[in-house]
């Protein structure tokens, strides 16, 4: 899984350098000096030094030239990915949050949702937002809101997550769902707020576009995933960590994610099994 720092400076620089050092890699790959690439792409050997020790970024231009003269334009499209991520990867919701938390549920958004075919989402300890009660998400966001030390808009918030579950009615749209049981058990609100959670968590399951598996307590696993995370299509995957929404658009990375899910897939229960794992769930509320 990926690794990142808590500083959002220090994640972007990382992944600056990390990229230099890609570039430096594909040049002396092709057996061409500083010189002589700089020669073949038209700029100073000095700039060519900078980029490959993270100094200052390359453009898209610079990628595309770069690896068109190592005979490396394979690598292209994930160069110009990681490229794009630099600035962008690491958002810090105390930063947003100053605009309150409709702004931090706001880095997905509604644009994303609709230009997305399929979702596969993996929680392990929330309801997707996608399929939330607005109790339940009141509740979790009124969390958010006191621990984040942000303006208290949370009506404003759990109006804007009600609206974005339009999309799972929308024709030509998937949502296939991986939950860990531990995801049904964590509380957020009162015991009638969870149950009505679960209800509704029924209710989305017979929806003919949406799949819902649960992977049980104490099970034998080939992986674990180290946070919850979506996967919109095969462009996009994000993730959360209680201070920063991360966004990974390298194919290679995102394919990894891909091979991720489909473990958790393995493991988890479908159909009957899944229901009645919801269902004693429920009955095991106070």
């Amino acid at each position: 899984m990926l690794t990142v720092t808590t500083s959002p400076s220090s994640a972007a620089r990382q992944a600056q350098e990390a990229l230099g050092a890609r570039l430096r890699e594909i040049r002396r790959e092709a057996e061409l000096t500083a010189r002589a690439l700089a020669t073949a792409t038209g700029q100073h050997y000095t700039r060519v030094s900078k980029i490959e020790h993270g100094v200052q970024p390359p453009t898209e231009a610079d990628i595309r030239t770069w690896c068109r003269a190592c005979q490396a334009e394979d690598q292209t499209p994930d160069l110009i990915a990681t490229l794009r991520a630099v600035e962008s990867a690491y958002l810090e919701f105390k930063r947003q949050s100053k605009a309150g938390m409709k702004r931090v549920l706001g880095a997905h958004t509604m644009a994303l949702y609709e230009d997305t075919a399929v979702f596969r989402i993996y929680e392990h300890n929330v309801i997707p937002g996608l399929f939330q009660t607005a109790d339940y998400s009141a509740a979790m966001l009124s969390f958010w809101i006191d621990f984040l030390d942000t303006p208290n808009d949370r009506d404003e918030a759990v109006a804007a997550r009600m609206e974005r579950q339009r999309v799972i009615y929308t024709r030509g749209k998937r949502f296939v769902v991986v939950l860990e049981e531990q995801a049904l058990r964590t509380w957020f609100g009162d015991a009638e707020t969870q149950a009505g959670q679960l209800d509704r968590l029924l209710a989305v399951m017979s929806l003919p576009n949406v799949s819902v598996g649960v992977v049980p307590m104490m099970t034998e696993r080939a992986a674990v995933a180290s946070t919850g995370f979506w996967i919109f299509d095969n462009a996009l995957v994000a993730l959360e960590t209680p201070t920063a929404s991360i966004e990974i658009t390298r194919p290679h990375e995102i394919e990894l994610y891909g091979r991720m899910f489909q473990h958790l897939q393995n493991v988890a229960r479908y159909g009957r099994q899944a229901r009645e794992l919801i269902r004693k769930a429920i009955e095991e509320l106070p």
